[in-house]
């Protein structure tokens, strides 16, 4: 059989179970729709489609095989809209001009930013 006698006792250790093709095809098509839709389908929605294409599946067989499967749907950020420079309200004058270095001290006072959301992350 071309197998060294630690790896059969390896695979025979490890308790891994056989599974039927039909199961293993089932959880390749799940991985297949969830990448599809860039990780936001839920249970429901996994089901739904499963279902179209046939598979005899409820939702909390879906729900099991999603958390076995490590499918763990990405929540979509709200988009929020913070400037809003089209508007008729008095807008400050800049008084500093990017003139950072002050003729005495106690005339410019400045703050610090701690964080900076990016599209990669929070940059602190």
């Amino acid at each position: 059989m071309t197998v060294s006698r630690s790896a059969y006792y390896d695979w025979k250790r490890s308790n891994a179970k056989i599974i039927s093709s039909q199961t293993w095809q089932l959880y390749q098509r799940m991985k297949a729709l969830f990448t599809e839709s860039r990780g936001s389908l839920g249970s429901r929605q996994m089901m739904k489609r499963l279902r179209k294409e046939g598979h005899i599946i409820g939702r909390y067989r879906v729900r099991s095989l999603m958390r076995k499967l490590a499918l763990v749907v990405k929540r979509k950020r709200r988009f929020v809209l913070t400037t809003d420079s089209k508007h008729s309200h008095p807008v400050a004058e800049n008084l500093l001009d990017r003139k950072f270095n002050p003729a005495q001290p106690n005339r410019v006072w400045t703050t610090d930013i701690t964080y900076i959301l990016t599209l990669q992350g929070c940059y602190t």
